[in-house]
């Protein structure tokens, strides 16, 4: 039966987290740089309604093809995770201004968005290893602020291009280089003001390159499997939702207030992310993973009825899984990294990335392709089938004593 950690651990100085929320904010918003403005693209281009899934796709084969490269050679684990942090931000701000430059050529865009993806490999799983070298005792608290952070910054394209919508003097072109200045300014900062972990440099020393019988356990050991397993059925149904959202709300609203509404309903998992962290404490993180997988789930299900309804219960419905799609993701992470032998943290998080993105694409390349027959709600109720196998899979987790 696994009990709350007891382990003595050093006091952690309070602009670590701090310093790790705005890093990580920075960092991911990378992630939706694109998305953010294919309707200006689209109009510009003439491009169809299926090119927003296809450039999320590419962006997340660079992620599975980063996490691959990082999970296999541990660079995560031999080097410094505030170096790699900082080179992959620094790459990525360029990945995105070449994404900006090249635009109007859609090949070339997603060329961009596939090395875009390649560096995220660096800077989400890595800010969760250093998360995890700082908090032995509490990870799930830290973890659901560091996601709310991902949540955050991942939104804020659609932030962005909203308010280059309010006025015709500010160009959506500009987004690209906002976020790449966002994301070398995370970078940076994490770097100059955040120390290394104590232990950390021991740990480097110790870690063994490859290891595959440390990466064998997210099949074999029963603790690991339940949490990574749950992570993918969260991650069949978080990235297609995030694609559909602006979807769904095109045919209620458009310009600038969809954008905003959008960031809205994608965003508002950051407050359930940090009020998840605070729960896991009191209920520990497999229960309020499954929790949260629950409410997703339903939303998912309920999608063909809702998008009928008055404005009220749709607007409602959408916030309600805005809230929890995204915010079990920190518990799941959290109760990998308990789980998961000490000197290979950092490789099995990034394997568990890179096989829950390769998931999500599957995916967003399912529903593009449907797309052309089938109304995007009427799609939806799929998306359930990952958070029922994730709380299938969870159960052993949910029999033990809490884990926090």
């Amino acid at each position: 039966m696994a009990t709350e950690t007891t382990d003595p651990q050093p006091t952690v100085p309070t602009r670590v987290l701090a310093v790790l929320l705005f890093a990580q904010f920075c960092g991911t918003s990378l992630w939706f740089a694109a998305n953010a403005v294919m309707p200006d693209l689209e109009r510009a281009q003439g491009w169809p309604a299926q090119t927003a899934a296809a450039l999320t796709s590419a962006l997340q084969m660079g992620f599975i093809a980063g996490t691959l490269f990082f999970a296999l050679l541990a660079i995560a684990d031999r080097f410094a995770p505030r170096r790699v942090f900082l080179l992959c931000s620094l790459a990525g701000a360029a990945c995105t201004l070449g994404s900006g430059w090249w635009a109007h050529d859609l090949w070339a865009l997603k060329a961009w968005r596939v090395a875009a993806g390649f560096c995220l490999a660096g800077i989400y799983p890595v800010g969760m290893k250093i998360a995890s070298q700082w908090y032995r005792n509490g990870l799930g608290h830290a973890l659901g602020w560091l996601l709310a952070a991902l949540v955050l910054g991942s939104a804020a394209p659609h932030a962005l291009r909203g308010l280059t919508a309010l006025g015709a003097e500010v160009e959506w072109t500009w987004v690209f280089p906002g976020v790449a200045a966002l994301v070398v300014l995370g970078g940076v900062l994490q770097y100059v003001l955040l120390p290394d972990a104590p232990g950390a440099q021991e740990s480097a020393k110790n870690a063994r390159g490859f290891d595959g019988r440390a990466l064998g356990t997210l099949w074999f050991d029963r603790r690991v499997r339940a949490s990574v397993f749950g992570y993918f059925g969260h991650m069949w149904e978080l990235y297609t939702m995030w694609v559909a959202v602006p979807l769904l709300l095109a045919a209620r609203l458009d310009g600038a207030l969809a954008s905003f509404v959008a960031f809205a309903v994608l965003g508002s998992g950051a407050l359930t992310c940090a009020w998840g962290g605070q729960w896991s404490r009191r209920w520990g993180s497999a229960r309020v993973a499954a929790g949260f997988l629950l409410t997703s789930g339903l939303c998912a299900a309920l999608a063909p009825w809702m998008v009928e309804a008055g404005e009220v219960l749709f607007y409602a419905w959408l916030m309600v899984w805005g809230l929890s799609v995204s915010s079990d993701s920190p518990q799941f992470s959290a109760l990998t990294a308990r789980n998961a032998p000490p000197h290979a943290v950092g490789s099995v998080l990034t394997l568990t990335n890179s096989i829950g993105f390769a998931i999500s694409i599957v995916s967003i390349e399912w529903m593009s392709h449907l797309l052309q027959r089938w109304a995007v709600a009427d799609l939806m109720p799929i998306l359930a089938l990952g958070p029922a196998l994730g709380l299938w899979m969870l159960r052993p987790l949910l029999r033990e004593s809490p884990q926090r």
